[in-house]
């Protein structure tokens, strides 16, 4: 059995136990458990007639049914779509009437309970309770979620080609990077690079966040950001990851534009040194994810940065960027073999010298397994 039909029917499986059906959108959840790949997303939506019927069908028992648009079909299907029922809309057809006959195939009770993903199109939650007024809609990505927090070997291998790809990608970025680029010239190195390495693109929007004398931080303000020089002496803070096989990839490293100072150096130790102290305390089975945000902030606090560090250390990571649990206090999710997170300690101070780090680590039960290795000592550029 492939993973993909392994992991339909465990979902479905779960699926009976808290509803009678469950529609998938083309998205993460749909990718987990098919392999239909979801596109880079677009700053503005394209949308076509009936769009909101796009994705799968799941009854216990029964095979899936995958409904798309013609559009979709003819223009934009991902493969791995003729593995199932294809059900397609035509561009002059009524949406409701397609999903109104899925609906009386599947023979639901009086009132039904419908799974639906957490980032399914509210227009599609419209139209479903406009054909079945008395359902009762619960989460599939929680149901999921059972599933996709501890990531199979595969998975681990898979999300580790990621790294591979995200690592190598920054390589050709060292190389190419001067004093006097602007911050877009680097970012747009960043993705040209991954793409060159067989990534579909940035798994997020890649993100410069540079500090200095002269670079006051502007966190989220990409157009007034870009077109900055970097010019020495500078903090660059790199966080960006590649996509592979439908699985994300998240990594950060710090670079000194010019030589560094006595303070760079000391803030880029003390972010090692709490990623490391972060690494072994990942222990599964031995302690909370709140526990290991304390172990590792607590080097940055006893350095005298803590008011820095304004995040939390980490989160899940694999088909989405951010999954839960996260790495935080609060977090009392006990750390199991299998599940993977993100540890990015930072030190951030406006007109001064900043540094972060991030790797993905799986927890093993000595502690965790690096995912990318690499660039342990600050990077300078002179």
């Amino acid at each position: 059995m492939g993973a993909y039909q392994e992991r339909m029917e465990k979902f479905a499986a779960l699926v009976a136990d808290g509803a009678d059906i469950a529609f998938v959108p083309i998205g993460t959840d749909l990718d987990y458990l098919t392999g239909i790949h979801r596109d880079i997303p677009n700053y503005g939506r394209n949308l076509h007639p009936g769009m909101w019927l796009e994705g799968a069908w799941i009854v216990p028992g029964r095979a899936p049914i995958l409904t798309l648009p013609r559009m979709t079909v003819e223009f934009g299907a991902a493969g791995g779509i003729e593995a199932y029922d294809v059900r397609v809309l035509g561009d002059w057809d009524d949406p409701a009437t397609l999903v109104k006959g899925i609906l009386a195939e599947a023979r639901l009770p009086e009132r039904p309970r419908i799974a639906v993903s957490d980032d399914t199109e509210a227009e599609s939650l419209i139209e479903l309770q406009g054909l079945l007024p008395d359902a009762r809609f619960v989460s599939a990505t929680r149901i999921l979620r059972r599933l996709r927090t501890i990531k199979s070997p595969q998975e681990i291998e898979t999300l580790r080609a990621a790294g591979k790809i995200t690592e190598d990608a920054f390589t050709a970025v060292i190389g190419n990077l001067k004093i006097g680029m602007t911050e877009l010239d680097v970012v747009a190195e960043v993705d040209y690079q991954m793409k060159k390495r067989g990534s579909l693109g940035p798994s997020f929007t890649t993100s410069l966040y540079n500090t200095g004398p002269n670079h006051p931080m502007l966190f989220g303000r990409r157009l007034q950001s870009w077109p900055r020089v970097l010019t020495a002496p500078v903090s660059v803070l790199f966080d960006f990851g590649a996509v592979h096989d439908g699985m994300c990839y998240d990594f950060g490293r710090t670079v000194s534009f010019g030589a560094p100072s006595d303070e760079q150096i000391k803030v880029h130790r003390l972010i090692m040194d709490s990623q490391a102290a972060g690494i072994a305390a990942l222990k599964a089975g031995a302690v909370t994810c709140e526990e290991v945000d304390r172990v590792a902030r607590a080097v940055i606090e006893d350095a005298g940065y803590g008011a820095f560090f304004r995040h939390r250390l980490g989160h899940g990571i694999g088909w989405d960027v951010h999954e839960p649990p996260f790495l935080t206090k609060g977090d009392t999710t006990m750390v199991e073999e299998g599940m993977i997170f993100t540890i990015e300690p930072s030190i951030f101070q406006d007109r001064n010298f900043s540094a972060r780090v991030e790797d993905c680590i799986v927890a093993r039960p000595n502690g965790g397994e690096a995912l990318t290795t690499g660039f342990q000592d600050l990077i300078v550029i002179e």
